[in-house]
């Protein structure tokens, strides 16, 4: 039975790997939950699935937590709390599940402490790859994306010798902008740009959806999960996201996986692997789908995408910088403070700005983090 800690257990990726668990309680049993403001779900999770410990964000709500469960569960609160859950011995796998950058210190510290890790914060790659990629190794780590793209990558490498392989190719969905011009984007609001056509997700990766900068962190993330060079990683839109992505070996053999677009299948993937397990979605009938079709993203509408390769192609600090600038102007234009087609430009602003050094240690990567936050910051007031 694996014994499992969630990073960030009320989000949509902690809500949906519950459910997984709940499902199959002789295989998983969780042992440490954290959480950010939701602490009603975070209480009623407790209750449900008995941790032996949780974190919050706040020391207040960990009080309020700790008065309403009483002595039965361990409460922690802040930065270091997570990484008390995301190191508790008695955790032998971290979903790690936090969104944006506040994901990557947990996360690092657990591969530190030799946990198996079911990854779904792309950000922790993005940042600190090299480093998080050089720790598992010395750790005897394993690291399993969540993400139903790098999960389809997974899959349709299995079985195949790694030097044949050609390319990768990411799919993506396009968004709730593929179709629109670029004129017509100038003004779409948070709200139309929350409603994405195919996935139910969190606020700051459906942004990133519609920017498309969710692909770009999506091409960093994996360069480092499977070694690639990044010309060997293209992106598709797929509209009707069945095909989650694909392989392309040597002969010209392309390997795909399929399914309904529902992450209870790639987390149940990353928490079983290598075996498929059973779960209660609908099978995929391709025959109503009837269609699958393809086409290249727009770079000069989906901008983000160009800055990623940027930013990885460049390397050292730059894929944090990038990382952070794209977090704080999603904020701001979650907050009306600057219009869509602001963050791009935010990026590239602070991107600019930016002399990227090598990054020796994850110390030089929060730093690089920190910098451009204020940075990015800094520009949104300007634009007021």
């Amino acid at each position: 039975m694996k014994k499992i800690a969630i990073l960030g257990s009320t989000g949509s990726i902690g809500v949906t790997s519950l459910k997984v668990i709940r499902k199959n309680p002789e295989r998983y049993k969780v042992v440490g939950l954290t959480a950010g403001r939701n602490i009603k779900l975070l209480f009623e999770q407790i209750k449900e699935f008995r941790p032996k410990a949780v974190a919050v964000l706040r020391k207040e709500d960990a009080e309020e937590l700790k008065e309403a469960i009483g002595e039965k569960v361990e409460v922690y609160y802040g930065e270091e709390g997570f990484i008390k859950i995301a190191t508790m011995d008695v955790a032998d796998t971290v979903i790690s599940s936090i969104t944006g950058a506040a994901g990557l210190l947990p996360t690092f510290f657990a591969i530190k402490a030799g946990k198996q890790i079911a990854l779904a914060n792309k950000e922790t790659m993005v940042m600190a790859g090299s480093i998080v990629v050089k720790e598992a190794k010395k750790r005897g780590v394993s690291i399993i994306p969540i993400d139903s793209e790098h999960s389809a990558i997974l899959q349709s490498l299995q079985g195949h010798p790694r030097e044949d392989l050609r390319r990768i190719i990411l799919t993506a969905s396009g968004g709730p902008f593929r179709k629109l011009s670029l004129k017509e984007m100038e003004n779409v609001t948070p709200e139309q740009a929350l409603k994405h056509p195919n996935w139910n997700m969190g606020k700051k990766i459906t942004i990133d959806s519609a920017t498309m900068m969710n692909k770009g962190l999506e091409v960093i993330e994996a360069k480092w999960l499977f070694d690639l060079e990044i010309d060997q990683i293209d992106i598709l839109i797929h509209p009707q996201s069945i095909i989650h992505s694909m392989v392309e070996y040597k002969d010209g053999a392309i390997i795909a996986q399929l399914g309904i677009p529902d992450m209870t299948i790639p987390i149940s993937y990353a928490l079983s692997y290598p075996h498929h397990i059973k779960n209660d979605l609908p099978p995929l009938d391709l025959e109503k789908i009837g269609v699958l079709s393809f086409e290249k993203p727009d770079l000069k509408k989906f901008r983000c995408i160009e800055l990623a390769y940027s930013a990885i192609r460049i390397g050292g600090t730059m894929p944090a910088v990038m990382n952070a600038a794209n977090e704080i102007a999603v904020e701001a234009f979650l907050n009306r403070q600057i219009k869509f087609l602001d963050i791009p430009v935010i990026i590239e602003k602070v991107m600019s700005s930016h002399n990227a050094s090598p990054v020796d240690d994850i110390d030089s990567v929060i730093e690089a983090d920190r910098w451009a936050r204020n940075i990015a910051i800094d520009l949104i007031k300007s634009l007021r």
